[in-house]
């Protein structure tokens, strides 16, 4: 979907959080998910610090030419190797390059973090389009992977899904359209959806009742305007206006806010799902039409992640869900210290997805990573904290209530730390 590429390009400069550190010893069982992940990050800080490797061992400056596909594999361990496809557009132009080439980056920094694991990746190079996705899920299947981790786009998921099930090879993606997910394949990436839910549920929480939503008209706003239609009135809520603007049209704007000052009356809770820039719009425009917007309950979604949210005063106190930036400084120190440059975004979707294929590779030996196995409810803890996969192939979060002030995101409702075992 086009706002796909929006969310994961803009992203490429701003990183991740990272997993803690802290855990005990893995222990061999069927299945301890959080905690072996726990302990597999523990395993990895102190190989962290081993110096058995610097950033020019695992530099891949010489990425793959356009239109290539990368083959090697990375290490080459032996026959009892778990083997793991990894897809991602590395030579692709721009950020998708930029973003491909970092999470190959940190798929190699998690390995070497690991030390002693048995995973064997098989970097592939999708380009960035359809038809190299295709190319490289054969490639990677072909070559013996037992799970395939990406690739990055809804179109590529969409192109190499079918490969890896027609093999029985299941899929860890990084896709933030729900649309490609199911079919084998997972996504990992953070879904607009989950935002939606999040800060709807935290607003009903505070007392929110009425809500009124100013969405843009275009595919993500369609995306989580269902989402927030539903959020609502599942709790109880009611949507008191629903108004769509052209982010890129100021008169537009202007009209919509018109609109929304005739309902702003009996609303508690405002409603903004977009970036910086187009949300400061929004807020001049409802100013310009006699609507104070600080008597309302200032909502967003990760997008307002964004300097130019926080150094709007007129935005101060709003809210947004996010991962619990605590774990941030560790995974991007570390990255910072191996490769010499920030993490994109993305970056750790692939060290957590490397980290995960690992310690269930612990757990199954010999045996295929299955979707029993993917979808346990008790879900994974990972460098943005728990999640779990459900089994229509999208996730659950466990993301936080961040407050908007002048120096970034305040965390003033924590994230969940572990999951029911209930059904999803």
């Amino acid at each position: 979907m086009g706002f796909e590429y929006r969310l994961e390009e803009d992203r490429a400069t701003r990183p991740l959080p990272a997993l803690p550190r802290e855990g005990t010893k893995v222990e061999r069982e069927w299945w301890r998910p959080i905690a072996i992940a726990a302990a597999l990050v523990a395993a990895m800080g102190l190989a962290g610090c081993s110096g058995t490797l610097n950033s020019g061992d695992l530099s891949r400056s010489n990425a793959a030419a356009p239109g290539v596909m990368a083959s090697e594999s990375i290490p080459n361990r032996g026959a009892e190797d778990f083997k793991v496809g990894l897809i991602l557009p590395l030579s692709a132009n721009g950020n998708a390059g930029v973003a491909g080439q970092a999470m190959r980056n940190a798929a190699e920094m998690a390995l070497a973090e690991l030390g002693d694991s048995n995973i064997q990746l098989l970097p592939k190079d999708d380009g960035g389009t359809g038809q190299g996705a295709q190319l490289a899920a054969q490639q990677a299947v072909d070559e013996g992977a037992q799970i395939v981790l990406g690739p990055l786009f809804a179109h590529s998921v969409t192109s190499a899904k079918a490969i890896a099930r027609d093999r029985g090879v299941p899929m860890i993606a990084f896709s933030t359209d729900s649309n490609v997910a199911a079919g084998g394949a997972y996504l990992l990436s953070f879904l607009p959806e989950s935002d939606v839910d999040r800060v709807v549920a935290y607003a009903i929480s505070q007392g929110k009742r009425s809500f009124i939503g100013l969405i843009p008209g275009n595919a993500y706003g369609s995306v989580v305007e269902g989402e927030f239609k539903q959020s609502v009135a599942r709790r109880g809520g009611r949507v008191m206006a629903l108004e769509h603007y052209a982010a890129d049209d100021r008169n537009k704007i202007g009209d919509t806010a018109r609109l929304v000052a005739q309902a702003a009356g009996g609303a508690d809770a405002l409603f903004i799902p977009d970036g910086g820039e187009a949300v400061n719009d929004v807020i001049a425009a409802l100013a310009a039409a006699g609507v104070n917007v600080r008597q309302f309950a200032l909502m967003g979604t990760q997008l307002w992640d964004d300097p130019k949210i926080f150094s709007n005063p007129l935005l101060e106190g709003g809210w947004y869900p996010g991962p619990d930036p605590a774990g941030f400084r560790a995974f991007a120190d570390r990255y910072r210290s191996r490769y010499r440059q920030d993490p994109p975004r993305p970056a750790a979707l692939a060290y957590d997805a490397v980290t995960l294929v690992a310690a269930l590779a612990k757990t199954q030996g010999s045996q295929r990573i299955t979707n029993d196995v993917l979808t346990n409810p008790s879900g994974f803890a990972g460098i943005d904290g728990v999640f779990r996969f459900r089994n229509d192939g999208t996730n659950q979060r466990g993301l936080a209530i961040l407050r908007v002030t002048p120096s970034g995101g305040q965390v003033i409702a924590p994230a969940l730390r572990t999951f029911s075992a209930s059904a999803i």
